[in-house]
């Protein structure tokens, strides 16, 4: 059994490396195709500027974390284990997605 197998985790890209695997690829037109509906976002006449402002915050948010998910990748902060990863960047943002929405509804029930 390898030593990443048997620890649980498998072992990430660091460096230039990320580029070169499928998935680590994605990386990259998420950063362009973010970018892009950051710019149309902004750019866009809507009726109702709260929905563009709550739209443009996702969008910029995204970006955001795939330009540091991948630096992170980059300069090899995650160690080459995967654990770290999975936790910040999909559990916690679920959980706050979730927070959110039932604060939401609340909100919108009481009024």
């Amino acid at each position: 059994m390898a030593p990443a197998a048997a620890s649980g985790g498998s072992t990430l890209p660091s460096g230039f490396s990320v580029f070169t695997t499928l998935p680590d690829l994605l990386f990259i037109f998420e950063f362009i195709f973010g970018g892009l509906v950051w710019i149309l976002v902004a750019s866009s006449l809507v009726p109702w500027p709260l929905v563009q402002g709550w739209v443009m915050f996702v969008s910029v948010f995204c970006f955001v974390a795939t330009t540091t998910l991948i630096i992170l990748y980059i300069i090899g902060a995650h160690g080459g284990e995967t654990s770290w990863v999975t936790l910040v960047f999909s559990y916690v943002a679920t959980l706050l997605y979730v927070v959110h929405a039932v604060f939401s509804l609340i909100r919108w029930k009481s009024s």
